[in-house]
């Protein structure tokens, strides 16, 4: 993963880069270029996997990544970025939420190690609140994976094996409802308090794969190559379906994928946007005739 963060910084990042000085004119030799271009790819790589820098700076690399992947897959034929799109929310609903889905056994895996997973994942600012240390999250981490250990323990016992819903782990930080109703909700049942904590990390933080930046940018970026109109359309579609998604998180509280309600809304924005548009400049050039 290291290696193609650098490959994406160095090669993608090289040829915006490239156009950018062309197109501007900017005076710089090849030799400063270079320096400046290793640089920028291996401080993203540390700042993204290898070392613990400010949080700001690993955001902005974590955009900076998801830009030049999405500006690359906008130059795919139309069709073909439309066809990947769909696809893409499919897979993301299947590896989440089937049993055998691989993102959804990568975060078990993780949460039963007690690590968090070494993947390019968007961190928003910690939400620890201040009676509730990190120490308390890890002691749930290990609590619930003690407790589906005893579990599959009973279950080749006496055929006794925990539910779907006590495995999952959402990939958007659970504490979300925090976010969506504003306020700390109490936890009722003992199975919600070993949901609380489980997830990519224990910071409290909303966590997001990046790939599911990577895409809404690449609708977004299609948009924009047809109609600012259809960009804004776009645009407060993503937005609304992730805020769906994570009125969804709050509520049930197990693995949601962030893809599928998003691209569905921006997806079903963009073509009415761009039917509308047509219509209306259709009945205004035949007024413009009439008259």
């Amino acid at each position: 993963m290291g290696f193609s963060s650098f490959i994406v910084l160095l090669f993608l990042g090289g040829e915006i880069a490239l156009f950018l000085i062309r197109k501007f004119s900017v005076p710089i030799d090849c030799f400063t270029f270079l320096v400046l271009l290793f640089n920028f790819a291996a401080v993203g790589v540390f700042a993204v996997f290898l070392s613990k820098m400010a949080i700001i700076v690993t955001q902005g690399y974590l955009v900076a990544i998801g830009m030049l992947v999405a500006y690359w897959f906008t130059l795919l034929p139309e069709w073909t970025t439309w066809v990947l799109l769909v696809a893409l929310a499919l897979y993301d609903l299947a590896a989440v939420l089937l049993p055998v889905g691989p993102l959804r056994l990568l975060v078990e895996l993780a949460i039963s190690r007690d690590e968090d997973i070494p993947a390019l994942v968007y961190e928003a600012r910690p939400v620890i609140n201040h009676d509730q240390g990190s120490g308390e999250y890890e002691g749930q981490r290990r609590a619930w994976r003690r407790r589906r250990e005893s579990g599959n323990d009973s279950e080749s016992d006496h055929n006794i094996g925990t539910s779907d819903a006590e495995v999952t782990a959402p990939l958007i930080q659970n504490r979300v409802s925090s976010v969506v109703d504003g306020q700390e909700s109490s936890v009722a049942s003992t199975d919600n308090s070993f949901l609380e904590g489980i997830g990519l990390g224990s910071s409290g933080a909303i966590k997001l794969g990046l790939g599911d930046f990577i895409f809404y940018s690449v609708l977004v970026g299609r948009a924009a190559m047809y109609d600012f109109m259809t960009v804004y359309a776009c645009y407060l579609a993503i937005i609304a379906g992730l805020g769906v998604t994570l009125m969804l998180l709050a509520l049930y509280q197990q693995a949601l994928p962030a893809l599928p309600v998003s691209i569905a809304f921006g997806v079903l924005f963009y073509f009415l946007t761009r039917l509308l548009l047509e219509e209306f400049v259709v009945q205004c050039s035949l007024n413009l005739v009439m008259f």
